[in-house]
């Protein structure tokens, strides 16, 4: 009798063993498959956060206007392209205005550039840094993967709008085909942080573009009085850029310096410290007044996400990964966090 207890034992020893490597095999291959895909699953999350700022648009003029949702729907993404139409004609006239008067400026821009950097020791081994660092190739291996894609940009844009308009057009579909994957009794729960993560990207759309409009106008009003050229267009690339975090505004402020030292060094002075205001105002008074009901995100897990995500992905990465970290965040909080605070406070 105790010999077969210990066979049935060491038998369940075996099973367990085995169910402990399958797990781990699982797990592995699904890992494996992620890093293989991940460049596809961001430009699907690009398709859904879209879907979330077209529907947010439909959902505020329902509200408005009481009108039907398909004619609020329609307004939302025809209303989006004829913006989008306007900005890229707008900033085509200002540079077509304005691309003589650049063209004469450049070549003394640039000498000045090259003849502040010279000026300075940090300045001159800057320059000899960048171009061993172009030299030796690596400078076009870190262009080509931060700016690669996966589709050509042309066609990850596409695919991102396509999937976008059918995530808008029929977002039930694919919520109610991710809830019928989860046990029945959970499917309650799984609808809610669904809910949830809809919400709170809405939310963090609806106030980036609050953020990246106030960006704009302010940046207009400093670029005109300090009469840059392009100010429309500089203004214009401040804003949108505005949408990524860190690494936006900094890219943003890059020609518009450049474009003033055409008038003078203290021009591109203040430039800079125009762009730096705007920023401290952006970062400290109107996003925080944008997001106030949103998920608090530390700033260095923002730097820290972009860092890792872009990594993986190149720039569409950096973009994107705020909102993947808000995500992570709100999952995080309703299926780990508010589930043992509700089992401490039972």
């Amino acid at each position: 009798m105790p010999e077969n207890t210990e066979n049935s034992d060491q038998y369940s020893f075996v099973q367990k063993v085995w169910i402990v490597c399958s797990i781990l095999a699982l797990i592995i291959i699904f890992l494996l498959l992620v890093e293989a895909t991940f460049n596809v699953i961001i430009l699907i999350f690009a398709g859904v956060l879209i879907a979330c700022y077209f529907r947010g648009i439909s959902s505020f003029l329902e509200k408005k206007t009481g009108w039907n949702s398909s004619v609020t729907l329609t307004i939302s993404i025809g209303g989006t392209f004829l913006i989008l139409a306007g900005i890229f004609w707008l900033a085509g006239a200002t540079i077509s205005n304005e691309a003589e008067k650049i063209e004469d400026a450049l070549p003394a821009m640039i000498e000045e550039v090259k003849g502040l950097l010279n000026d300075s020791d940090v300045g001159q081994e800057g320059i000899e840094k960048v171009e061993e660092w172009r030299d030796s190739g690596k400078f076009g291996t870190f262009v080509s993967r931060l700016f690669g894609s996966t589709f050509g940009y042309m066609g990850d844009f596409l695919i991102i709008v396509v999937i976008g308009i059918f995530f808008t057009a029929s977002p039930h579909l694919y919520l109610d085909g991710i809830v019928q994957l989860v046990p029945p009794a959970k499917r309650e729960k799984a609808e809610g942080v669904l809910k949830k993560l809809a919400t709170g990207l809405k939310k963090w759309l609806a106030g980036r573009f609050l953020a990246m409009l106030a960006v704009f106008i302010l940046t207009s009003i400093g670029l005109v009085i300090l009469g840059v050229l392009m100010w429309l267009t500089l203004a214009l690339i401040a804003g949108l850029l505005n949408f990524i975090p860190n690494f936006g505004p900094i890219a943003a402020s890059i020609p518009a310096i450049l474009i003033a030292l055409s008038i003078s060094p203290t021009t591109a002075a203040i430039v800079a410290g125009l762009y730096l205001v705007v920023q401290l105002l952006e970062s400290g008074l109107i996003n925080p007044m944008a997001q106030k009901k949103l998920v608090k995100i530390p700033p260095a897990l923002i730097i820290i996400s972009q860092l890792l995500v872009g990594a993986m992905t190149g720039i569409w990465g950096i973009i994107l990964a705020t909102p993947i970290l808000l995500m992570v965040i709100i999952l995080v909080q309703q299926l780990y966090v508010k589930p043992m605070n509700e089992k401490h406070q039972g």
